[in-house]
């Protein structure tokens, strides 16, 4: 198992961090060009929410199946975590959590991967993937 974590800054608010953060069509938009999703919602994600799509990387190879389960979801405290799995990921748990910065927010992410011996190679992917959310979320953050 390999563990990847990151934290971004946002010189916004931490609710309207958060509010970005948890909303499925943000997550649409902050892994265009990434990650195309077939059979995912609109809307903010819920305690308990299964989604089960399929994933194409890059909108270019095959979609495979691919499972997010919301286990924990604390609105108030600004933390959530996912269980996923799919596209040869045995085991991927997604800790988010926004808090109080000096200068807005701090959104702090934290995966855990098992992926056999892929695992590198995914955490490394998932730590390029989301780096890059930082960008369209201060877009996003800035309407």
């Amino acid at each position: 198992m390999k563990t990847v974590r990151l934290s971004h800054v946002y010189e916004h608010p931490p609710e309207k961090v958060w509010a970005v953060a948890t909303d499925i069509d943000c997550l649409k938009e902050a892994v265009r060009g990434l990650l195309t999703f077939t059979g995912l919602p609109s809307g903010a994600i819920h305690k308990g929410q299964v989604l089960d799509v399929e994933v194409s990387l890059f909108g270019i190879l095959p979609a495979q199946p691919y499972r997010m389960e919301v286990v924990d979801f604390d609105p108030i405290a600004m933390h959530f975590t996912s269980s996923e799995k799919g596209m040869g990921v045995k085991h991927w748990i997604h800790r988010l959590q926004v808090q109080p910065h000096a200068l807005g927010a701090e959104l702090i992410d934290e995966i855990d991967i098992e992926a056999g011996w892929r695992t590198p190679i995914i955490a490394a992917w998932a730590r390029y993937m989301y780096k890059r959310r930082h960008k369209p979320r201060l877009r996003m953050l800035a309407r």
